[in-house]
């Protein structure tokens, strides 16, 4: 896992997404990149694709692995779905490497921004709320 925190603050990373997401008109276009976003991830180990990292209320399979180091958390993650792995990869650009502070207060109206949410189905809306979830619980666990 790569346990370097991130360059750019959490709002760079945000505007940056919406520039990247927006640049494209057409709705298609936005869902290839967000595969292509997904085709990046790192490889997550099959011994953290445990029931405990499993992610429920996913129709696909989604794991994700956080480990905390020098008080930021560090996330890897996989599914076995090509769009689920963008929204993963998409989560991962704002959390990875992120405070436990950042994690929880950072607002994801960048989601809205960006054109996806709309456009998602309510399985995987669903599903992309059930990650958001965990990953804010994770980052609550740790300020309690």
């Amino acid at each position: 896992m790569n346990f370097t925190p991130p360059p750019q603050s959490i709002d760079d990373v945000k505007a940056d997404l919406v520039k990247r997401f927006t640049h494209f008109k057409n709705p298609k276009d936005r869902y290839k990149y967000l595969i292509d976003m997904g085709k990046q991830l790192q490889s997550l180990d099959e011994s953290f694709q445990t029931d405990e990292n499993r992610i429920h209320g996913c129709q696909s399979q989604v794991w994700i692995h956080i480990e905390e180091k020098d008080g930021r958390l560090y996330m890897q993650a996989k599914s076995d779905a090509a769009i689920v792995s963008g929204l993963i990869a998409l989560l991962l650009k704002i959390y990875h490497g992120r405070t436990p502070e950042e994690i929880v207060n950072t607002p994801l109206d960048f989601l809205a921004q960006i054109g996806l949410l709309q456009q998602l189905s309510p399985n995987r809306s669903t599903g992309l709320y059930h990650m958001i979830q965990r990953i804010q619980f994770e980052g609550k666990k740790r300020l309690a």
